[in-house]
């Protein structure tokens, strides 16, 4: 079984971490958001890689929606 890396320093001042992703948009991609309360970035990686069939339906949403903010679509982890 794998140990969970320590946040590095970088990590520890910058908080939680976002992962960034992209969905297909037609035939454009849209730049989306995800903000965990993870402390490292490989804990967000894995629980975007985890939860990717719920969180792409939640971009999807979002974009069908009209949610965009500075061109991307964020999410937020509950």
């Amino acid at each position: 079984m794998r140990k969970i890396a320590k946040p590095t320093e970088q990590e520890i001042r910058e908080g939680p971490q976002a992962v960034s992703f992209q969905i297909a948009n037609g035939n454009m991609r849209q730049r989306c958001v995800l903000q965990t309360r993870l402390p490292t970035k490989a804990e967000a990686q894995k629980y975007l890689l985890t939860n990717w069939l719920i969180i792409e339906k939640m971009a999807r949403d979002a974009l069908a929606a009209g949610t965009i903010e500075d061109g991307e679509i964020k999410l937020v982890m509950a």
